[in-house]
């Protein structure tokens, strides 16, 4: 499942929503070219693992809220939020076989947090 949210609605996307389910949430811009080759990465991870998790994506530029709060310095980051709290993360664009496995890793278990420069 995937969502849009911003400033407005993301206590209750995704901090309350991270309550009952794992919230993956995709910091991104429109002129970010990694953000839009990961995009569509994690939208299809999202599609395949069948309400799993949500996916939920802000651009930064329309919620800097909520991207100075998560200390967002660049883009993309992603981030899960487990229970009301980042769980784990990573920035820049990863291989889609390293999505996957970070994906899976934090749907059965506590992660630990990976950090990668695209």
């Amino acid at each position: 499942m995937k969502i849009e949210v911003d400033d407005s609605d993301f206590e209750e996307n995704v901090i309350k929503q991270s309550e009952k389910i794992p919230v993956i949430v995709d910091f991104w811009a429109e002129w970010c070219m990694p953000c839009l080759m990961l995009g569509p990465v994690l939208e299809k991870i999202a599609v395949e693992h069948g309400g799993r998790f949500i996916l939920a994506k802000i651009n930064v530029d329309k919620s800097p809220e909520t991207s100075q709060r998560y200390g967002i310095m660049s883009i993309p980051a992603v981030k899960i939020f487990k229970n009301g709290k980042v769980s784990d993360e990573f920035i820049g664009v990863l291989p889609e076989p390293h999505v996957r496995q970070w994906v899976v890793k934090n749907m059965d278990g506590e992660g630990e947090r990976y950090f990668f420069r695209g």
